[in-house]
């Protein structure tokens, strides 16, 4: 299931192959290989009801697990890191590094479905991060993850997201019915893809 919840796998099959292969080549990775959605945080224990600081501390009380979860390469680095812009205090829930993608990654957790609102506010973090983070200019402009319970495909596609520096995913507390619907679709593409090769090469 790893490679069904990752960006890439939502793009056309063209574009799929273009990048393996130039992570093959290069050896480069691209956000749409690194961020995932969803993502799996049953390993928490939360409660049916928490809040989003108890998100924030459980994550970071596993911090190891869920460094897993986001994939290899992140490194952490800060929680609601403060950022002070126009004399008031901001702050982002967890900053992370990425090696592979030489550049930081600022997540924010939301408890409820995704706002059109919370852009907004990481565009603002993010550019914040630029002009004062950045350490080297061989440092790529940081990126930003907005961590949520749930999301509208059509209101993130209307505000491009997922195609510039800002991702949106939505966590899972509980797995089971969620986990079987998703391995019932991901059992049924691999069928499809399986297929489409074989038939590409009776064809030839």
């Amino acid at each position: 299931m790893l490679f069904e919840r990752t960006a890439i796998s939502r793009q056309p099959e063209t574009l799929i192959h273009r990048e393996l292969a130039q992570l093959r080549e290069t050896d480069r990775v691209t956000p749409d290989l690194v961020f995932r959605d969803p993502y799996f945080l049953d390993f928490l224990g939360l409660a049916d009801a928490f809040s989003e600081r108890d998100l924030e501390a459980a994550i970071l009380r596993d911090i190891e697990r869920f460094l897993l979860e986001l994939g290899t390469d992140f490194a952490f680095l800060a929680r609601q890191k403060r950022m002070t812009i126009g004399g008031q205090d901001y702050y982002l829930d967890l900053l992370f590094y990425h090696r592979g993608l030489a550049r930081l990654v600022a997540i924010e957790l939301k408890l409820g479905r995704f706002e059109a609102s919370y852009k907004g506010q990481m565009e603002l973090y993010l550019r914040w991060l630029d002009k004062y983070e950045r350490r080297t200019e061989s440092e790529n402009a940081p990126i930003g993850l907005i961590l949520c319970s749930e999301k509208n495909e059509e209101q993130v596609e209307l505000l491009q997201l997922n195609e510039g520096q800002i991702r949106v995913a939505e966590y899972l507390t509980a797995l089971p019915a969620v986990l079987e619907a998703k391995l019932h679709d991901a059992v049924i593409r691999a069928r499809q893809r399986i297929e489409a090769v074989a038939d590409e090469s009776s064809g030839d």
